[in-house]
């Protein structure tokens, strides 16, 4: 299961979908607020979020019983993933069989993961750095007016997130990150590991924060070897 960036959409995966092998069966989180669902209020607290998406794969880990199943998340999408991986085993059901990590710093002891933008200035201007947005879209106002909504909703509930510490996951994690993001370091990636008893790995990719784009196949790649890792052979 795929989760997006702050104000990104499902489909922001459908590459990746594609070149995965046909045996992985890829779903992504449509949050509220866009595409089908941009007439639902979107979440702006995080804890709300991860409880609706673990809720949503709790009936579908119960349907299947034994069943499989990964977490790939990007920047805000990474801290959700990992958040419903943690309510998933606090409720007694199986974790995930490996984490993918991507463009974004494990969460800290008593700090926040995100400032929160004073207006939406503030806000156009560092989707602007990230680079992650069609920039004509930032120029136009009424496609701004559109996507603003669930962008302020993302970095409201980013920036009132906090970590109070809790055991390590036993599934392994991949960090992935791009090797010229301009807000994420690779050392700050690498402080996944301390957030699982398993296996760690760290995959750094030629690009930005949203490296993703131009290394699908490598990301696909990646993932796939994560996943085979964890499978016993037959």
């Amino acid at each position: 299961m795929c989760f997006p960036h702050a104000g990104g959409s499902a489909t922001t995966y459908a590459h990746l979908a594609r070149a995965l092998p046909a045996e992985f069966d890829v779903m992504a989180v449509q949050y509220p607020g866009r595409q089908e669902r941009y007439a639902e209020a979107p979440f702006t607290a995080l804890t709300p979020l991860v409880e609706a998406v673990a809720g949503e794969l709790a009936q579908v880990l119960a349907a299947d019983p034994g069943r499989p199943y990964a977490l790939f998340g990007h920047s805000m999408g990474a801290l959700v993933a990992f958040e419903t991986a943690r309510l998933l085993v606090r409720g007694e059901l199986p974790g995930p069989q490996r984490l993918f990590l991507s463009g974004r710093g494990a969460p800290r002891a008593g700090t926040g993961v995100h400032h929160a933008p004073h207006d939406d200035a503030e806000l156009v201007a560092e989707v602007r750095l990230l680079g992650g947005t069609d920039q004509s879209m930032l120029d136009n106002p009424d496609v701004l007016e559109m996507v603003l909504p669930a962008l302020r909703a993302d970095y409201r509930a980013l920036a009132g997130y906090r970590w109070h510490g809790g055991e390590p996951l036993t599934a392994p994690i991949t960090a992935l990150v791009g090797d010229s993001d301009p807000m994420v370091p690779v050392q700050e990636v690498r402080t996944w590991r301390e957030h699982t008893s398993g296996d760690f790995a760290l995959e750094v990719f030629p690009g930005g924060h949203f490296y993703l784009a131009d290394q699908v196949g490598r990301v696909a790649g990646a993932v796939t070897e994560g996943l085979l890792a964890e499978t016993p052979a037959s």
